[in-house]
């Protein structure tokens, strides 16, 4: 039986490796079916990349054809077309207004507030109390000098009397008959009444100097009243009740009010030298816009100018004054004011249309074929954004806008028109 169960054990094993065996063989057309298949990858993926190559090799081409295109093609420029300048011209140059007057109060006596009566911003007019100072030892030098004045007076009313009584004694004697007395005696009254007459005039003097004092010292008690000066607005107050102030307007004095006349108001405006000659004779129409919420425009006139030129801007300070009935400019505005300036033949372009060079000056004319020049031009006015040329440019010309250094002359451009940028004319004045 033993036999019988290992002959059975082996054959099980027997079996067992043919049926691996079997499952471990493949078909005969495995590989070749593998290798296609690999070929047809490697194909795949070798068409890809010539294709993405190719493709990056057109786009390469493209791109440097169509640069080489750009930079063929000939350059953009914006053009306008200079203007000849009207009848008359208009100027518009920021300006700021001040007081027609403006004065700092002090004190002119010694003391501390008794009491103030007006605030910033209050409208006083001439002669107006607007502080009271009490002074004591003002009150007490004055007290003092009245004293002394009675002193001195009386001092007068007894010089007086002796002079009156040196004079009779000295007529009698003068008048005596020759004999009665000798003529030293005579003498010496007219001696002792010249003393008393110069002793009356000394105390007559004196008594002067007293009232001089007491006259002086009055005066200063007019100053404990803090008046103002004339009509105008009260801008600073720097005292408040209990204050002590000191006479005088010295650095380290503390003013007690500040105070500026509004009407009429002065407007400074500083012209450049191309407009100076035609403002120096005062006779350009004005007109002055501020703004507050809307644009009001009020017609004014130069009143006078300095008469030189700031040697650091070239500029020429001007001053136009302009009624200010209502207080609607107040010192320190920002305002813009426009001047009418007579023509001279100028021709108006954008500043944008001027190129500096070495030699000056210059416009980039564009020609009707589309081709630059340079042409050299003088400046007869500049108002920031627009300049009057007097020579170079004539009305009608096409120039170029902002050029490019590295455009040569003769160069041919491409043209496009300028978008207008120009500012609206100041309205008809309003007041």
């Amino acid at each position: 039986m033993d036999e019988e169960v290992r002959r059975t054990d082996y054959g099980d094993d027997t079996q067992d490796v043919d049926s691996h065996a079997a499952s471990a063989r493949f078909d005969a057309h495995t590989g070749e079916r593998l290798k296609r298949v690999a070929k047809i990858v490697a194909i795949v993926f070798g068409l890809a990349f010539v294709l993405v190559t190719a493709d990056r090799w057109l786009k390469a081409r493209s791109a440097a054809r169509a640069a080489q295109e750009a930079a063929n093609a000939p350059s953009a420029v914006e053009v306008v077309t200079a203007q000849a300048v009207g009848a008359v011209q208009r100027l518009v140059l920021p300006g700021y207004t001040a007081a027609w007057h403006a004065s700092t109060i002090y004190a002119r006596v010694d003391g501390y507030v008794a009491k103030w009566f007006v605030d910033i911003g209050d409208h006083v007019h001439t002669g107006q109390v607007l502080a009271l100072i009490e002074t004591p030892d003002l009150d007490a030098e004055l007290g003092a000098a009245r004293a002394q004045l009675k002193a001195a007076e009386a001092t007068v009313l007894v010089r007086k009397a002796e002079t009156d009584f040196a004079r009779t004694t000295y007529v009698r004697w003068r008048d005596s008959p020759k004999g009665v007395v000798s003529d030293q005696e005579r003498e010496e009254k007219k001696a002792a009444h010249d003393s008393a007459v110069a002793r009356q005039r000394s105390a007559e003097a004196d008594a002067a100097l007293a009232q001089a004092q007491v006259d002086k010292y009055q005066a200063m008690t007019q100053f404990k009243r803090v008046t103002a000066p004339y009509d105008g607005v009260i801008t600073v107050r720097d005292i408040d009740i209990g204050n002590l102030v000191t006479a005088g307007s010295t650095a380290a004095t503390t003013p007690l009010y500040v105070m500026t006349q509004n009407d009429p108001i002065r407007i400074f405006v500083d012209a450049p030298q191309s407009a100076a000659e035609d403002l120096i004779n005062g006779n350009a129409p004005v007109q002055v816009q501020s703004s507050a919420g809307v644009m009001r425009h009020y017609s004014g006139k130069v009143t006078r100018t300095s008469q030189a030129l700031n040697p650091q801007a070239r500029t020429l300070r001007v001053e136009v004054d302009v009624p200010n009935p209502k207080d609607e400019f107040v010192p320190g505005m920002y305002v813009k004011v426009g001047f009418g300036l007579p023509p001279r033949g100028l021709v108006e372009v954008p500043a944008a249309a001027l190129v500096f060079r070495a030699s000056g000056p210059h416009v980039a004319r564009v020609d009707s074929s589309g081709r630059i020049s340079f042409r050299k031009v003088t400046i007869g006015r500049d108002d920031g954004s627009v300049v009057e040329l007097s020579s170079g440019v004539a009305p009608g010309d096409r120039l170029a806008l902002n050029v490019s250094s590295q455009i040569a002359d003769g160069e041919q451009v491409s043209v496009h028109a300028a978008q207008p940028d120009t500012p609206a004319p100041m309205a008809a004045a309003e007041h």
